[in-house]
């Protein structure tokens, strides 16, 4: 039989996913599931972007250019421009997702065995990302005990090799909410300038930023216009995951005419999908003053839940909709199996994702999980209620 390749064997699976068979096992028995596994918001979609999708008279579905419409990266790039990143549409890609972007960011930056320091724990799907272009990730770890804030730029320093390419960072962070400073990003730019790195911004949660702090994009730093790549999404900003769409951005010349053609390759993006979020572009402000308000009044009923619950620690975040806690258990991931196949209280139950899916290095993490405060107050509260019995049951066991 012919053997599948190594780069497939070592394809990583998913955190976030892998425990879905468990969940339509527990499902098909009846029970009832609070999803706090993954970023799928219940906010609204905003109409102006479903409409856009309902009364559309399109006759012919057919392509777009390979880098997206022109009138979405024109409106794309007056958004931006309100958020202190001053681009023009050629200097956008539109692609399938942001973790489409990524891709091409991978291929367009990095040759097969070269490095990209990441501060972990980071988004679990880098490590697939890497793994697909063969390239290797480095590690830098961040301190639960401060909130996962920048490791020390020495750290980063000595971590940088002749094959060292690019810093990716997630900002604000999944998995742990975490939202970088001004000076931590002005930090990284001079790094990146000394040693003629790039650097990749994941800000896909730009708008998710609480307690009245700013998002500052590596996209707005003077003096790193031909380092900067800053990968985006339309999925949590309108609560529209599944149109996938997203874009890569960057001042740079070479990265964008690099990036083209891989867009080429796969042709263009989503037609339909484009021309909701297109649309979407022109939400009003009081649709996000309300996300951030019901989003942060979330992020308190579930820290406020988390910290009277025995043996539980966790970290605040200050932006995106996740946070990473500690449990009193050693090992996150048969817990999280065993919510779903051994657990119920009043025939309900919780799903959260392991951690330790989101470091490179490995043991590490092995008692934290990712919690994604998506759900509604009651919701949320009734977790927190189950997720306390579960803990004294498990360790009981």
């Amino acid at each position: 039989m012919p053997n599948i390749s190594q780069k497939g064997s070592q394809m990583p699976e998913s955190p976030i996913r892998k425990l879905v068979p468990y969940a339509e096992a527990a499902i098909a028995k009846g029970k009832t599931i609070y999803q706090l596994n993954i970023g799928q918001p219940d906010i609204k979609t905003p109409e102006v972007a479903l409409d856009a999708i309902k009364n559309n008279n399109l006759e012919v579905l057919s392509y777009s250019h390979s880098a997206g419409f022109q009138s979405y990266r024109n409106k794309l790039a007056q958004y931006y421009s309100k958020h202190d990143i001053p681009v023009n549409s050629d200097e956008i890609i539109i692609t399938t997702g942001g973790s489409e972007a990524l891709l091409f960011t991978m291929g367009s930056i990095t040759d097969p065995g070269d490095e990209v320091i990441i501060p972990e724990p980071f988004y679990a799907n880098y490590n697939g990302f890497a793994t697909a272009s063969g390239v290797k990730v480095v590690p830098i770890q961040a301190a639960f005990e401060d909130d996962f804030a920048l490791p020390a730029i020495s750290e980063f320093e000595r971590l940088i090799t002749e094959k060292t390419k690019a810093i990716l960072l997630c900002n604000p962070g999944n998995p742990t909410g975490y939202l970088y400073t001004k000076e931590e990003i002005q930090q990284i730019a001079d790094l990146a300038k000394k040693h003629d790195l790039f650097v990749v911004a994941d800000e896909v949660y730009r708008e998710f930023a609480y307690d009245g702090i700013t998002h500052h994009s590596i996209m707005s730093i003077p003096g790193l216009e031909q380092h900067a790549i800053m990968v985006d999404s339309v999925s949590k900003r309108y609560s529209m995951c599944g149109a996938r769409i997203g874009c890569l951005v960057s001042k740079n010349k070479a990265v964008i005419s690099a990036a083209m053609k891989f867009a080429q390759a796969r042709l263009s993006p989503p037609t339909f999908a484009q021309i909701a979020s297109e649309a979407a572009l022109d939400t009003p402000q009081e649709y996000f003053d309300e996300v951030i308000e019901e989003y942060t009044l979330r992020r308190n009923i579930l820290i406020e839940g988390l910290e009277k619950i025995e043996g539980v620690k966790v970290a605040k975040p200050k932006g995106a909709f996740y946070c990473i806690a500690e449990l009193p258990i050693e090992d996150a991931e048969d817990f999280a199996k065993w919510l779903l196949e051994n657990f119920q209280l009043n025939n309900e139950t919780i799903m959260v994702a392991p951690a330790a899916g989101f470091y490179s290095t490995p043991n590490t993490g092995m008692n934290q999980v990712r919690i994604a405060y998506v759900l509604k107050k009651e919701n949320l509260e009734r977790a927190i209620e189950i997720l306390e019995k579960a803990l004294t049951q498990y360790k009981n066991r």
